[in-house]
């Protein structure tokens, strides 16, 4: 009896620390913004709550001006998962890694660009730097293209698309629609992750990270 207690003991705590393990985190409650920071630039005459909105349970972007919603704590190692689809014309936009403190239109951070066609490509910002990309330092925006060379892995502008982004340590890849297109050495370990304003409306949805 008590040999079977410890066995029966012993079985709930590995599966209540595997599940655990797997527990997602939900960075977007569907209702509000709350557990994320916007920043557009300060130029403009449009206020944030224009630019980020959240309706029917997504978060709605309009594209200006230029900016980012950002996470309100920093994440070390994680799989992300998001959703996006444009809204209209399909233009530009990304989602930010590693993002550094210093609130800026440009943050330290690497983008996984969502620009239509694009999507997938890596795009350093704010002086971040990846030694997968050999770019001189007048460059602003060195660019790490993705595997795929068409834009077959994008659904039709309208319909949604997902990005999994898998974070460990300094490596970051990324896969688009399920298709594995881009991996590179980030400069740092730990950072916020963003969403962008930049060129047209689109939303986004079920943003959530899985533990690694």
């Amino acid at each position: 009896m008590k040999i079977r207690t410890i066995v029966s003991g012993l079985s709930l705590l590995l599966l209540f620390s595997c599940s655990s393990k797997t527990e997602k985190l939900s960075l977007f409650n569907g209702v509000d913004l709350t557990g994320w920071v916007a920043v557009t630039d300060t130029a403009g005459s449009v206020s944030n709550a224009e630019v980020f909105t959240v309706r029917d349970g997504m978060i709605a972007v309009t594209g200006q001006p230029f900016g980012y919603l950002r996470t309100d704590r920093k994440y070390g190692d994680y799989t992300l998962h998001v959703e996006w689809r444009w809204v209209g014309e399909g233009t530009n936009s990304g989602i930010f890694q590693r993002v550094q403190d210093g609130d800026r239109v440009w943050p330290a951070a690497i983008e996984c660009q969502l620009h239509v066609g694009d999507a997938g490509d890596f795009v350093c910002l704010g002086g971040a730097r990846i030694p997968e990309v050999d770019a001189p330092p007048q460059v602003k925006f060195p660019v790490k293209e993705r595997n795929s060379t068409d834009s077959d892995i994008e659904n039709v502008t309208g319909e949604w698309n997902t990005a999994e982004i898998i974070c460990t340590g300094k490596n970051i890849k990324v896969y688009i629609n399920g298709s594995f297109e881009n991996e590179c050495t980030a400069p740092v370990e730990t950072g916020y992750i963003a969403l962008q304003s930049e060129g047209g409306p689109l939303e986004f949805r079920n943003i959530y990270l899985l533990p690694r």
